[in-house]
């Protein structure tokens, strides 16, 4: 189990980076195809999210090269949570601005719950998942695949992947503020067009 606890980090890591790609993904998804546009706290759950990812995305691509240290791999972790608390923190305020009776909050709901809910939801799980991965440090670094096998261009993939829905993402904020420095509350088109 000690020898595989190492590998089954790393693909955690993965998994972590596929999952808010995924998250983010589907929240451009629906942005294109139903005109669910973000609002501003939308926007700061998205870069919390974004945040937190680099730091899995920096521990991936660390632990090929053999440069992953402990110290390195505890700041990637925290970078993770303090990411994952941000978002979290944002994901709060907007719940509680929809929490009254009677109130149909915010945008679409996915399950009964809307996106701002569900981001709630992720942030809590990765903060745990960090938690986790902290407290089995020791033993556990993220030992990376060998460096032309096919499970490392996955890894590698899900890395690019993720940088691409990333600059979606920062292409999508100029097209919604245009050159405004501050995004409506209550987007209804696209600054940069006029509408």
């Amino acid at each position: 189990m000690k020898t595989m606890l190492p590998r089954l980090v790393f693909w955690g890591l993965n998994l972590w980076i596929f999952a808010y790609t995924l998250v983010l993904g589907l929240a451009l998804l629906l942005q294109f195809t139903l005109g669910e546009l973000p609002c501003p706290l939308c926007m700061l759950q998205r870069y919390g999210m974004i945040l937190s990812t680099l730091a899995a995305l920096w521990l991936v691509r660390q632990a090929p090269t053999g440069t992953l240290t402990a110290p390195r791999y505890l700041q990637g972790l925290g970078l993770g949570t303090l990411g994952s608390f941000v978002g979290a923190v944002f994901a709060s305020r907007q719940i509680m601005l929809h929490i009254l009776p009677g109130d149909e909050g915010y945008g679409s709901a996915v399950l009964g719950l809307h996106l701002y809910s569900w981001a709630f939801v992720t942030f809590c799980v990765v903060i745990l998942f960090t938690a986790l991965l902290g407290i089995i440090a020791p033993v556990a670094l993220p030992e990376a695949p060998a460096q032309d096998s096919p499970a490392a261009r996955i890894s590698s993939a899900l890395g690019l992947a993720f940088l691409a829905v990333v600059a979606t993402n920062a292409v999508m904020i100029v097209f919604l503020e245009g050159f405004a420095w501050v995004l409506p509350d209550d987007p209804t088109g696209y600054a940069l067009f006029g509408q």
